[in-house]
């Protein structure tokens, strides 16, 4: 049971946890890992250093005990990772967790979706940034069409699974395809969340110019469809909701550059290799990996995240500057999960 519910020092409690279980993608995203930086020779993760399963469904237990609700499973891709529904299953029967889910480019769906729904899995979230097959090819870095995504939804839609469309937008880039991916969403009935271009690790080249706010976005929408405010469901609720009003479907916003919820944000971060991190754009990691493998009990666990939790002050976003972006050490999204 959640025993000791913990606090940074802005008072933000610990109820999130997401989980990268791997580091590869079989997709190059140009905001995530740019085919040119993640070529055929990049040093990925050898096995001996990935967070076994059992040392995942430990920590998940000890993290649950300090007052997490949620678990969200991340890469690179995390279907990559073998017999993932095993984990999912592990998981799931831990006393006090009350939501899993993944988030993924959708590819191997239609293989797992099933057994993932089986094991206990909620929901995912679908990566998907253009439904123009040319276009989403040139983005994902490996010319893969829109079909192969579109047959994961469908796959995920029939095994009972809850489906989530994620849409990163660059100006210059994609920003065209934001009208008829609410429609398409708003048509299957799917929860679309539109996702500002963020400045996470180094290699996207990322700059404010590329960055087509949720303000825009809201803008460019309104002119199609009326759009209704929904209220947060719970504290920490990242994203900015809205209801159709001819329409069940939502759509939603993850503004982290225009309108920063740093304040608010109960998200740890659990790398493949097993360092927790306390901000997606902090580079500093805590190991727990190799604190576990040298013979630490749970307790002792348990101690060193309530430390690492309650010493956390970041506020990366309401902070940002051309400073902090230039100067600050950040990890990739791909070994963190995003």
């Amino acid at each position: 049971m959640k025993d000791h519910l913990i606090r940074d020092q802005l008072k933000r409690p610990l109820r999130d946890l997401r989980i990268s279980v791997i580091d590869r993608c079989n997709f190059r995203c140009q905001y995530c890992m740019p085919a040119e930086i993640f070529g055929p020779d990049f040093p990925f993760l050898p096995k001996s250093e990935l967070l076994a399963y059992e040392e995942i469904e430990r920590l998940g237990r000890v993290f649950v005990g300090l007052g997490v609700e949620k678990i969200r499973l991340t890469g690179g891709e995390p279907l990559l990772r073998r017999d993932l529904p095993v984990l999912v299953k592990m998981l799931a029967d831990i006393p006090g967790l009350d939501d899993i889910a993944l988030t993924t480019n959708g590819v191997l769906l239609p293989k797992l979706a099933s057994d993932l729904k089986t094991a206990g899995l909620k929901r995912v979230n679908v990566s998907l940034d253009s439904l123009d097959d040319e276009l989403f090819g040139q983005i994902n870095g490996r010319n893969v069409g829109v079909g192969p995504v579109l047959k994961g939804i469908n796959a995920a839609k029939q095994a009972g699974l809850g489906v989530k469309i994620n849409m990163v937008v660059k100006k210059g880039l994609n920003e065209h395809e934001i009208v008829p991916m609410a429609k398409f969403c708003k048509l299957e009935g799917l929860e679309l969340r539109f996702i500002e271009f963020m400045d996470v690790g180094s290699t996207n080249g990322w700059k404010m110019d590329d960055v087509v706010t949720k303000k825009e976005i809201y803008e460019i929408l309104q002119n199609h469809d009326a759009l209704e405010a929904v209220e947060p469901a719970y504290y920490g609720e990242v994203a900015k909701l809205y209801s159709y009003k001819d329409a069940s479907a939502r759509v939603g916003f993850i503004p982290s550059v225009s309108e920063s919820f740093c304040s608010t944000c109960t998200r740890a971060r659990l790398s493949a290799n097993g360092q927790i991190f306390t901000c997606l754009f902090n580079g500093n990691g805590h190991d727990l990996r190799d604190f576990m493998r040298a013979g630490a009990t749970d307790e002792e666990i348990k101690a060193r995240i309530i430390s690492i939790w309650e010493q956390r002050s970041d506020r990366y976003s309401d902070e940002r500057t051309a400073e902090t972006i230039a100067t600050r050490k950040k990890i990739e999204m791909s070994y963190i999960g995003g």
